[in-house]
């Protein structure tokens, strides 16, 4: 099969087309004719050797969603059968023309998506429920905010922010990317190269934030938790470290949290998807929520999608539509 392999830490470049065996499912996976693949910034880290991958996955191949067709199941797979139409959240190896899934992280296309709209969800969807609605614990009418609103992450997270009833501020870094967030359903965008983002949000203040930036913004966003307020990591682009006044987290009551999906059991990812499907699939299905995409390119221009990617210019999700 035709696979992408990062040839060795560096630029885009080092991403290379080279033929792979087809891989084989153990008793609790699936092998999935990969239809299409989505781009996301942990990719970008793995290809410049800063991010890498669980054991058991495709050391040298990037990718960590995907959508297709199942084209063999392992002995202990129940649920789903060869020719059934899946999207799934891997540990790596997405950027191929075939690859294992664990059966329990795969959830049917939902009706009326392409294969490049579905490989859009588990990655981001999966990332955004866990961290806004199970760690953050996001409840119908609280302030939300959400940094990166045109990234694949942020119009998940506004999308779901939205549809269960809180209020939703986003930050981005031009007025068109502003739009986009409205018209998502964002209350609130602020362009952050024009207005401090605290400034903006003092008055109301917010309940949760989600977090992919750090750096500075890490002290305004602890002045801007209310009381009982969650601020919740999920990458640190600007800055791991941040000097914190623990008087304020005691005297707010503060939950600072965070995760990463990708190391996670597959026991955990799977509850997970079961939970996703229960409690967003209806969404869709009620176009409540919708798939953004900003490029969709070849499989065999992986690397030209990592550049776009880097150029931090788009609004939505790149994917990689395979052949």
């Amino acid at each position: 099969m035709k696979a992408i392999v990062i040839t060795q830490p560096g630029a885009p470049g080092v991403l290379q087309g080279q033929e792979r065996p087809v891989p084989v499912p153990t008793a609790g996976e699936v092998l999935i004719k990969v239809m299409a693949a989505g781009i996301n910034r942990p990719d970008v880290a793995q290809r410049k050797g800063n991010y890498p991958p669980p054991p058991g996955v495709p050391q040298d191949v990037p990718g960590l969603e995907i959508a297709g067709i199942v084209a063999e199941c392992g002995t202990e797979v129940s649920r789903w059968k060869k020719g059934d139409a899946v999207c799934a959240l891997v540990g790596g190896g997405g950027y191929a023309e075939y690859a294992v899934a664990h059966a329990g992280t795969c959830l049917p296309v939902p009706e009326g998506w392409s294969f490049v709209e579905a490989a859009s969800l588990p990655e981001t969807v999966f990332t955004v429920w866990h961290n806004v609605f199970q760690r953050g614990r996001l409840k119908k009418g609280e302030h939300f905010l959400v940094h990166g609103g045109s990234s694949g992450i942020g119009i998940a997270a506004i999308q779901l922010a939205k549809a269960f009833g809180a209020q939703v501020a986003a930050t981005v870094g031009s007025e068109e990317k502003c739009q986009a967030c409205r018209a998502l359903g964002a209350d609130i965008c602020i362009n952050y190269k024009e207005e401090d983002f605290e400034q903006v949000l003092a008055a109301e203040g917010v309940d949760v934030v989600l977090d992919m930036i750090g750096g500075d913004y890490i002290q305004k966003e602890m002045r801007l938790l209310k009381a009982e307020g969650r601020l919740v990591f999920i990458n640190t682009m600007q800055g791991a470290t941040a000097e914190l006044n623990a008087m304020d987290i005691m005297r707010k009551r503060l939950t600072l949290t965070g995760s990463t999906l990708r190391n996670r059991e597959k026991e955990f990812k799977a509850g997970l998807a079961a939970e996703v499907e229960r409690e967003v699939w209806p969404l869709l299905k009620n176009k409540q929520f919708k798939a953004v995409i900003y490029k969709t390119l070849p499989l065999q221009e992986a690397a030209e999608a990592h550049r776009v990617m880097e150029s931090s210019q788009h609004i939505g999700k790149i994917m990689l539509k395979v052949e």
